[in-house]
């Protein structure tokens, strides 16, 4: 039985195995040092199997994959775990601890011999895992079991041992997603009730809504359905009025099959919600869940794996003589989450070692997450058009400690370490679309946006100029967008960045210097002073996300309980997004050789379809792919300011020449590996093609 050491210091096991109590004092002492303060209480291993059939990747060999769910328990009272929300008014079972568990999911080679001594684990998107598709060029699977599921295996061939862990906890069962069993918090016998804020913006006019975000499932129904107290508003803007809509002219329900059905889950409009306009609904609710609870999950399954036992019989004992580092990878909501994990000091664990030797947070932009505060929501994330006022975006933004004069708070995101070992290594990459829909550039600006600030002495910024929030598929085909989505691909400096990080950890050799726009090299601009070319048809974003001073009540700061919803809204924090060259491609960061050797324009921006209303506000996540003219003839045709792909390149052996000589640049300086040149110049002919003899 996998970690059957563990099943020992449980007294259930303790009790049915009349095991004396001298030998379970005995066996604490033999292994204190691994175990004395540990977390992890149990391990129920579900499956373990070969990983297509051994197959062998590289000098890595076969692979094994372990799947099961782990058991953790806390002391509520050491300051590690003090910054959980409602830790206090958490259930204690008779240990005085407080219990609950995760799905887990890891990969790694059969031989411990083989492993690379790094573990990489990927904090689960909304219960997925990712990360094998953004490094391994795979299809996305939620269980990987087939060879399309692994792509090229590149993860693998570097011999990491692969990670996942449930840390959510509204996640559906089921469906091979990974998620958290936590507790509910509440004052002795009697509930706990507050208010909760749900937003929504249809894209066609609906009867009905959900109160949950992207489909997840409902975790705080509304407490009464006949209570008067819940306020629905809508409005056009993200910061316009909010106009009310009268009680009596709504109701807390769903239509099924055409049939009017109560639901404290849905709320029921007969005249219909329009599209293209914000609704918001504060209603009260119970039983919040300690959501918190994630964030130590994930710092206690890292120390397992990096610090857990040494006891025989345990098999995931060689581990422990393998793991030597880790690294934390999270893409979107899960980068997001390393940042609140980062900021809260979780990467300290209850015997004071560090969790993750280096974080790699991808397209987090400047947000954090609703992750540890009361009646939290975690799949809510803040965009330009909506879910704007959750606490996703907001202060402080950058590593280093900023003043904020018009709070008087002075924080960084790394400000409340004591020990300097405990901050890890970190790379913040981010595509374009991330500086206008999640302010990026507050990572490495002074608030008001004036100047560039200061980066931790560990800490590298990455721009990925010209890209949207994940590569759109090729060829591009709009989805409610006015322009066709941005394919620009990215993925392969992904896979030569965690290789960087990973020799950084292992033997020091500095990763390549960051590279993101400086306000002082007239590189970072207001929008209103973005110089891109007028081209026709093409209108430019009027409106970005703007980080706001949120008020969500006294006890917030303090306590983490909002008891204002919606929040307050003070004044904006100073945003600004990349300039642009004669073309509109973004002239810093690193930038592609296809933003080098150009054959169209890519934008971090697109603007919804006037389809789906509210056409003057951006598409969330998505950027713009607007090609050259094809010849002269056509562009003095359209008026187009930017010159044609036959002025600019005589043949298409000529384009693939500029484009090889840019690939093997930026192989030079290390943000490209040897073996992805060819797969650059094959995508850049791929894109001739499409669009010269399309």
């Amino acid at each position: 039985m996998l970690n059957r050491w563990l099943d020992i210091f449980t007294l259930e096991y303790l009790v049915k195995n009349s095991i004396s109590m001298i030998f379970y004092l005995l066996s604490i002492w033999l292994i204190s040092s691994h175990l004395s303060f540990s977390a992890v209480v149990r391990i129920n291993l579900t499956q373990k199997s070969k990983v297509l059939d051994g197959q062998p990747f590289n000098l890595a060999g076969s692979f094994e994959r372990l799947e099961g769910k782990i058991f953790f328990e806390i002391d509520p009272t050491l300051k590690e775990n003090r910054k959980i929300s409602d830790i206090s008014l958490a259930p204690l079972n008779a240990r005085g601890k407080v219990a609950f568990s995760s799905n887990f999911y890891i990969l790694r080679p059969t031989s411990s011999s083989k492993r690379n001594g790094t573990v990489l684990y990927e904090v689960a998107n909304r219960g997925r895992k990712g990360m094998l598709g953004m490094f391994n060029l795979a299809k996305g699977s939620l269980d990987p079991r087939s060879s399309s599921a692994f792509g090229d295996g590149f993860l693998l061939n570097q011999g990491f041992t692969l990670a996942w862990l449930g840390w959510q906890f509204d996640i559906p069962p089921g469906k091979k997603l990974l998620r958290l069993t936590a507790p509910i918090a509440t004052e002795g016998e009697n509930s706990i009730t507050g208010l909760v804020r749900s937003e929504f913006v249809p894209n066609k006019k609906v009867l009905s809504f959900s109160l949950a975000d992207r489909n997840m499932p409902v975790v705080y129904p509304a407490l009464d359905i006949d209570e008067q107290n819940p306020k629905l508003t809508v409005r056009e803007l993200t910061d316009g009025p909010r106009k009310i809509i009268p009680r009596h002219l709504w109701k807390f329900g769903q239509l099924k099959n055409g049939q009017f059905s109560v639901s404290r889950t849905h709320i029921f409009l007969p005249t219909g919600f329009n599209k293209g306009r914000i609704y918001e609904l504060v209603y009260p609710a119970k039983n919040p869940v300690l959501v918190g609870l994630g964030l130590a999950a994930t710092r206690d399954f890292i120390s397992f794996l990096k610090f857990g036992s040494t006891e025989e019989h345990s098999s995931l004992n060689d581990l422990d003589k393998s793991v030597k580092r880790a690294i934390g990878f999270g893409n979107s909501q899960s980068g997001r989450f390393l940042r609140t994990f980062l900021y809260y000091g979780f990467n300290v664990d209850e015997q004071q070692r560090p969790s993750f030797d280096g974080v790699f947070s991808h397209v987090a932009g400047a947000s954090r997450g609703s992750f540890n505060h009361r009646f939290a929501q975690p799949s809510r994330d803040a965009h330009a058009f909506m879910n704007t006022f959750f606490p996703t975006v907001v202060y402080p933004f950058a590593d280093l400690p900023q003043f904020d004069p018009e709070t008087d708070f002075n924080e960084g995101l790394i400000s409340h370490y004591s020990q300097g070992n405990a901050i890890p290594k970190i790379f913040y990459s981010n595509a374009s679309y991330e500086y206008y829909g999640r302010a990026a550039s507050l990572i490495h600006t002074s608030l008001d946006g004036t100047s560039d600030s200061l980066l931790a002495k560990n800490t590298r910024i990455y721009l990925f100029a010209g890209t949207q929030h994940g590569p759109a598929s090729f060829p591009p085909r709009k989805t409610g967008t006015v322009n066709l989505p941005n394919p620009n691909n990215f993925r392969f400096l992904m896979r030569a960045l965690v290789l960087s990080l990973n020799r950084w950890l292992q033997n020091g050799t500095p990763p390549p210097p960051s590279q993101y726009p400086r306000i002082s090299q007239n590189q970072l601009v207001s929008l209103k002073n973005l110089s891109f070319p007028k081209i026709p048809g093409i209108n430019l974003p009027q409106r970005m996300m703007r980080p706001y001073r949120l008020d969500y009540g006294p006890k917030f700061q303090s306590e983490r309980i909002a008891t204002l919803q919606p929040p307050k809204v003070g004044k904006a924090f100073q945003s600004l997004v990349p300039q642009v060259d004669r073309d509109g491609n973004e002239l810093a960061g690193i930038r592609l050789p296809g933003i080098k050797v150009p054959l169209a324009t890519y934008t971090g921006w697109n603007l919804r379809h006037y389809s789906l209303g509210a056409p003057e506000e951006l598409y969330s996540m998505v950027g713009s792919f607007i090609p050259f003219p094809i010849n002269k003839k056509d562009r003095l045709s359209t008026g187009d300011p930017r010159l044609s792909i036959a002025e600019r390149y005589d043949s298409r052996s000529n384009y693939l020449k500029k484009i090889k000589t840019e690939a093997i640049h930026l192989e030079k300086i290390g943000f490209l590996l040897n073996k992805d040149v060819p797969n650059i110049i094959n995508q850049a002919a791929i894109l001739w093609d499409y669009l010269v003899t399309h």
